[in-house]
């Protein structure tokens, strides 16, 4: 986790979001309220770094604690950070603290790539792959042919990405034991394969001239 990484992508976000919360209202609030209340008043990016460094490694901890991979705690971590410097205009100290607010979106993230990670896998003997509908009377010819797309997409993907997709489909290994042989996290996994499949279909389609 770089705070850098999360200013950098911070820098192109509308800077002039101001909060409504007034200065007079600011009595009896914690060090965590004030600091998110300058970054939606004034954009305050030394404000914003100081809750970054302070919440990140207790985010983190909280989404293993509660289930995600190393992986997934990293991303959801620095998406939430990135959601607390768009959104701190939003915050009502009179609602909830800093610290339950920022937990709350990252408990949102959380659920919100769950969801994400869950949506079934596109099934290459789909119809809707292909430009044409498969002719029940041609079906091993047209299968052969879609056979033959396939493998010629694979070569065009970066080995490490093809790899992935012959050990999902061909081989027919669960998302783990692909993990546990190459050494890699489970949540690297998954998004290398969901990578892998948006460029296959790509090139399929664009084989197929859409």
């Amino acid at each position: 986790m770089n705070f850098r990484v999360v200013a950098e992508i911070i820098s192109s976000l509308d800077m002039s979001m101001g909060s409504g919360f007034s200065n007079d209202n600011q009595k009896n609030l914690s060090e965590w309220d004030k600091l998110l209340i300058q970054v939606g008043n004034n954009r305050d990016r030394s404000a914003f770094k100081a809750l970054y460094e302070h919440f990140t490694p207790r985010l983190k901890s909280f989404l293993l604690r509660i289930g995600s991979d190393d992986s997934t705690a990293e991303e959801v971590c620095q998406e939430s950070m990135i959601m607390v410097w768009r959104k701190a205009e939003t915050f009502n100290p009179e609602s909830a603290g800093a610290s339950t607010w920022i937990f709350t979106i990252a408990r949102n993230k959380r659920i919100d790539k769950l969801r994400k990670d869950r949506r079934p896998l596109p099934d290459f003997n789909d119809p809707s792959f292909y430009k044409k509908p498969i002719d029940k009377s041609d079906d091993i010819l047209q299968r052969v042919e879609e056979e033959k797309k396939i493998k010629k997409a694979l070569k065009n993907l970066p080995p490490e990405q093809a790899k992935l997709i012959l050990s999902a489909y061909y081989d027919e290994k669960s998302h783990r034991k692909i993990a546990d042989e190459t050494n890699l996290p489970l949540g690297t996994v998954k998004s290398r394969i969901r990578l892998a499949i948006n460029r296959l279909r790509t090139q399929l389609e664009e084989s197929e001239g859409y």
